[in-house]
Order: C-alpha cells, then structure tokens, then sequence
C-alpha cells in the first residue's frame, strides 16, 4: 500500500479525489492500493526548557542562555489520536509519499511525523502548488524522492531552533531585567518580531519629530510656434536660495525670478524623442498580493491569507498562495490556454478583457532561473460558480486573474520626449509621452497626481535652437511631507524589502536580493501577534506602534532590533535549502 501523508484534510480530500475509489476510514481515505491520511499542520511542537530541566521552570539569569543539547519534539495533546492512526497506517504500507505543502515547513511537518515512527522504507515526494485537477494529475506523474528535499526540512528545522533560542533566552533576559527595574510585565523578544515592531515605531517617530518645510515651485505656460505647453523650472549650480536637497525655500528670490521672466524669449536648447516600452507587471507574491488587496479594497494582511488560502484549498481557483516568487515556470506557459478558458467561463464579466489576450506572447514572467520553491499566484484551470465565493473571495481573486491576463497583451508603448529650454541664463524643462500601444495597461486603470501632470501632456513636435515665449509663470507653494504610516499592506513589503531601512552600507548590499525578514507564511501573523499583544494598534487603516511597544523596544539593544541580523538569519536559511550550508 502507498500511503500519501498530506498537510491538512483539505489537501487530502482533494488529493483522494483524483486518485479515486474513495472510501472514507477513520482519519483516512482508502483509493484502492493507495490510501491517504493527513496531519493538522504540525502535530508536534519544540520541547519547553523546563522539559530538559524542571528547575527551568522559574525564570532566573543565572540558567541563561539555555541550549538543549538534544532537540525533542513532542506530540501535541490534541494531535496524539491522528499520530496514532498514521502510524499504523505507515506499519501496513510499502511506501510513503510526503504530501506536506511546497515549502520548507510542509516538508518538516511530514518528515518529523516519518521520523517519530523510524519510517525506513521508500519515502517519495508530491510537490505541488495548486490543488485543481491537472496540478494534482501533473505531480503524481512527478513523484520524486523524499531525500532530495532534505535541505527544505533542515531550513525549517534550523529557523525552528533559531526561534527557539532567541525567544526563550532573550525574552527571559530583558523580562528579568525589567522586572529588576520594577517594570512588571513581559518582554516578548524574537529574532522577526522584534524588528518588525521596530521598524514601525521608528517610522512613527520619524513621523512625530517631522518638520516641515516650505519651498517653491515654479511652472511657465510656454507657447510655440506649433502649440502651449507647461515646463518646470530647474535650480543650476550656486543658484542663490537653495536648501540642502536643491529646494527653492527664498520667497523674494522665487518672486524675482518670476517678475524677470515672464513674457521673455527663451531658446530650445535639447529637444529628444525617443521609444519607450513598459513591461509586464510582475507576478504576485503573497505579499504583492495583499498589498493590492489592502490599496485597493483595505484588507489587512491576515484577511488577504485566509482568503487567499480558502481560493487555492477550499474553491482550487489559483495556485499555492504563501509565495515569495514573481516568477513562473517556463513549462507552466503551456496551460495558459485552458486557464484562459476557464477564467472566461467562471467571470462572463471579463469577456472583454479575454478578448484582447494573445496566447503566443510569452512575457518575462516566465524565467525558470527565477522560480524559487514556489511559483508567483495564478488562476488554475478549476471551473467554479463564483457565487460560491464570498465577495472579499471573488475581489481578490479578480485581481490575481487580471494580473496574469496581463501577461497576454502586448507591452504598453509610447514616445517619451523630453525638453530643455533657456531664457536669461535660467533652465526649464518638460516631458511628456505619447501613447503608440496602451497593451497590458488596457486592464489596469490609473489616476494621475497633479505633480506628475506634466508627464502626461502632448508635447508639440519642435527642433533644437526653436523659439519659445515664456507666456505667464506660476509659483506653486509647497510643504514637504511626512512618511506615511505603514499599513498592513505596506508593512508586509518593507518586511520584504528589508534592506531600504538599513543604513549601513555593506548591510544594504548583502540584503538587496529580497531576503527580508519572515517568510510570506509568517509575516502576516507576526503582525496579528503584535496586535494581540497590544504592541501594535490599528488607527483607520494605519498600524502604529503603542506605547507599550515603544517601552519594550526601548528596553533593547540595537543588535536585537536591527533588521540586519534576522535578514542574514534567512539568508543563512536559504543557503541550507540549496545545500550550501548546514
């Protein structure tokens, strides 16, 4: 008998669906030869201290740090029944196959169940990240061996243990310490949560200690021989009145300038037009995902994986959500058209933008050196009534169906032309662009601050050396602003996107390639913890930090809040999963 050991029941049940002649056991489906059984995500957890040593049980610094010298799992009280049934099951089999979800974690969970029982005959591997029919089909057709996702359950292991270590010895320290202080209460420390928490109170102080600054602006109405246009003035080297960042702050010299040169004749000086193209957007990560859920309908970060996670398990209707890939498989291309086909019949609505798709073209997306364990979130070729979906179900699913849809249409195209003028010794200049093919941008509706208005003007055809009358000039008064308070959405990127809140340069450099801090599995619940625990509030749609979280973090040192310290923690992860180190 092969027996698959799924990750949850839902896996199962659809897992057992394809392999057919279902019969229902208890905490098993047979199909014939082959049987599946399923775990309840992890069914073990890490021993506590006090497990190695009862004495540990009371928090004292003199026990610290503590390191177990053998690691245990033990079985989790209300998983011993459903460990007992596998067990037996694994007794009667002839083979295994790991069904645990396609990432590091999916592979521990399944793994630390064979080992618990010394499960030592042939162990294969069902890695798949979408659960509708032909993914399933696909895989069983792709089974591998177990062994070589070793590194995959030693990465777990090691994050698993790292977690351990930090948040139990460190969190005792500073509890300990603060306590020794007369503060009451609990210091809560680990090697993700505590930088998360401090990147938001930093952008909070940031925020409060904010100052303002005035400067001006100054736009001409420029006519020429073949139409009007706008252009902007631009500071030239010792232009007097200047701040730090080339800022126009002197309201007398703006003034001046204005006085001086309206209604003057100035000269084009560098007139270029040239083709441009903008690709493809990107495919959706967990993260891109729910940054687009929460711009656009407010959903927070938890909301966005529950309903992500409900569209690939319960309703099969997009591939494995808890990604960190952008990217797809050269080989996936091949699906495009029945999950084209499929997306038109269960949205009707959409039509239109089916219409407009064209199967042949093959955008950047697709790049095997670019899929990691996963693949970036796309529609599956599952047939649904979609009124089965809640509306939050049926919002994000639309924009993860419009996101590869794109990927269908021709690259948006358009001329840019840039403009440099000179009238008594001053500069201005202008850009505009105009469209030849909107392509992709056809599905994605955009509004335009009116900062950027002179991007989108038509500029009239000219030549180097034409004439220019600078007709009336305006002086558009400004403050510069304060960053934004992180939102759930916003929050889960600078997660990602560690490295932009690290100064130091070699930090930044090692950091660059997206490591960040989490895993897109975790990061939502990293910031659903700090909210349960009151670090963190929800204001509006703003997360800010509370003052108990600036008290905690204030408590720190900057090594335990520097995002660059767990950022290299996952870099180490990574190198683990490649087999490049231990």
């Amino acid at each position: 008998m092969r027996l698959f050991i799924a990750e949850k029941p839902s896996a199962a049940k659809s897992l057992a669906a394809e392999l057919g002649n279902q019969v229902a056991g208890n905490g098993f489906i047979q199909c014939g030869d082959d049987c599946v059984t399923w775990c309840f995500g992890h069914l073990f957890e890490m021993a506590q201290p006090e497990h190695y040593n009862s004495s540990l049980k009371v928090w004292r610094i003199e026990d610290l740090p503590i390191v177990p010298v053998d690691w245990e799992l033990l079985p989790k009280n209300d998983a011993k029944a459903q460990i007992a049934i596998i067990g037996s099951l694994l007794k009667q089999s002839t083979e295994a196959v790991n069904f645990g979800d396609p990432d590091n974690e999916g592979q521990l969970l399944v793994d630390n169940v064979l080992d618990h029982f010394n499960y030592r005959k042939p162990i294969k591997r069902l890695w798949i990240s979408a659960l509708d029919s032909v993914s399933v089909q696909r895989g069983l057709k792709a089974l591998e061996d177990n062994a070589k996702y070793r590194g995959h359950n030693q990465a777990a292991s090691g994050r698993g243990k790292a977690d351990w270590l930090i948040g139990m010895n460190l969190s005792r320290a500073f509890t300990l310490f603060s306590q020794a202080k007369g503060v009451s209460g609990v210091v809560t420390v680990g090697r993700v949560q505590t930088p998360t928490l401090a990147i938001v109170a930093a952008r909070d102080r940031a925020i409060a200690n904010f100052k303002a600054i005035a400067f001006h602006v100054i736009k001409a109405n420029v006519k020429h021989v073949n139409g009007r246009f706008k252009m902007t003035w631009k500071a030239q080297d010792n232009q007097p009145g200047l701040d730090s960042e080339n800022r126009l702050i002197d309201t007398s010299i703006a003034s001046a300038l204005i006085s001086s040169i309206s209604g003057n004749q100035g000269i084009v000086t560098n007139y270029e037009k040239s083709p441009k193209n903008q690709g493809h957007p990107k495919g959706l990560s967990l993260t891109g995902i729910t940054l687009l859920a929460s711009t656009s309908f407010g959903y927070g970060a938890a909301e966005v994986l529950e309903i992500c996670q409900s569209l690939y398990e319960t309703h099969k209707l997009t591939s494995y959500p808890r990604s960190d890939c952008e990217f797809l498989p050269d080989s996936q291309h091949e699906a495009a058209t029945d999950i084209l086909a499929a997306v038109a019949r269960n949205m009707p609505a959409i039509a239109p933008w089916i219409a407009g798709t064209d199967v042949r073209i093959k955008s950047k997306i697709w790049d095997d050196a670019k899929v990691t364990a996963h693949h970036a979130i796309i529609p599956t070729s599952k047939l649904c009534d979609l009124s089965r979906l809640s509306n939050a179900e049926n919002n994000v699913y639309q924009l993860i169906v419009r996101a590869y849809i794109a990927q269908f249409y021709p690259l948006h195209e358009y001329l840019q032309t840039s403009i440099t003028a000179q009238v008594k010794d001053h500069l201005f200049i202008s850009s505009g662009k105009t469209i030849i093919t909107n392509g992709w941008k056809d599905l994605y509706v955009t509004t335009q601050d009116d900062d950027d208005a002179d991007e989108e003007q038509t500029l009239p055809a000219m030549a180097n050396g034409d004439s220019l009358i600078f007709e009336t000039l305006e002086r558009h008064d400004r403050k510069t602003t304060p960053p934004k308070h992180f939102t759930e959405g916003t929050l889960l990127v600078a997660m990602e996107n560690i490295h932009k809140f690290i100064e130091n340069d070699a930090d930044k450099k090692a950091l660059k390639d997206g490591d960040g801090i989490g895993t897109p599995a975790t990061r939502a619940s990293i910031i659903s913890d700090h909210k349960k625990r009151g670090n963190l509030f929800e204001e509006k749609k703003y997360i800010k930090c509370s003052s108990q979280g600036f008290a905690a973090l204030d408590l720190l040192p900057e090594n335990i809040k520097s995002p660059a310290l767990t950022a290299l923690y996952e870099r180490q992860l990574k190198e683990i999963v490649h087999g490049h180190g231990t």
